[in-house]
């Protein structure tokens, strides 16, 4: 059975590997982008600000199913509160939600306006099912990247992280959104568990450079709840593409630059 699906944040790194496995099932696919743009590829774009809660009805109007994608570094609790109240009203039968592992451990502002976003939507009356997934390896690359340009790796020690693949997050979102609504569903992340200097070192043998590590500690409560592995989620479902394979095939082929 097809349904009219919309997908907020479809232009992003998520969305942009969403859509199309949505379009393959046979289903009408509406997406949410800052501007209005032509249709293409069967696809109806609307202009929609989900912070200001501006032009979020037309979008919403005759859809079964809201992918909820968007996300940024602060207010997705205030636009997803904005995207529930218009799905409600207009009788939307399934919200689908990725949300971050640790959103309810984690003493990270990021952490809590995802934390709130899921309320919103456990709270909104709309059969919902959430995903938490842990940190893209498109965002762990972006992160080395930055830190292979020093003269030291910084090396904090007990930051671990599951890198997991954006194509094994979307094909389990779209498993999710055709299925009946779940709730809060098991997490997905990578399939190996790494320190932030192992990413990095492992970058650096990729583009055949060498940095020395320096020692860190990471203060406060965001240290401890690292150092506790509040942000891991050791018992989920894994993705099957590793970190290093990721590398090996973003490194030899262009692709475009993560925008979520």
């Amino acid at each position: 059975m097809t349904a009219t699906i919309l997908v907020t944040g479809g232009t992003g790194t998520l969305g942009r590997l969403v859509v199309p496995l949505l379009r393959e099932a046979g289903n009408e696919v509406r997406v949410l982008s800052r501007s209005a743009r032509e249709p293409r590829d069967g696809v109806r774009y609307f202009a929609v600000d989900l912070l200001k809660g501006e032009g979020i009805e037309p979008a919403v109007a005759g859809v079964d199913i809201v992918l909820h994608l968007a996300g940024g570094a602060k207010g997705d609790d205030v636009a997803t509160a904005n995207l529930v109240r218009a799905a409600s009203a207009a009788g939307v039968r399934h919200l689908v939600y990725i949300s971050v592992i640790g959103a309810d451990r984690m003493p990270i502002g990021y952490f809590r306006a995802k934390r709130g976003a899921e309320l919103a939507i456990a709270d909104s009356g709309i059969p919902w099912t959430t995903l938490r997934a842990a940190q893209f390896h498109d965002f762990a690359l972006n992160a080395v990247r930055a830190m292979a340009k020093m003269p030291f790796i910084p090396s904090p020690g007990g930051l671990r992280f599951q890198p997991v693949d954006a194509r094994d997050v979307a094909e389990r979102l779209v498993t999710l959104a055709l299925a009946a609504p779940a709730g809060l569903v098991p997490d997905i992340t990578g399939p190996k568990v790494y320190g932030m200097a192992d990413l990095a070192r492992s970058y650096l043998r990729a583009i055949g450079k060498r940095r020395p590590t320096l020692p860190i500690r990471v203060p406060g409560k965001i240290g401890k709840a690292y150092r506790a592995g509040d942000n891991l989620s050791l018992d989920a479902t894994t993705g099957t593409r590793t970190w290093e394979a990721f590398l090996t095939d973003h490194l030899t082929t262009p692709h475009p630059a993560p925008t979520h």
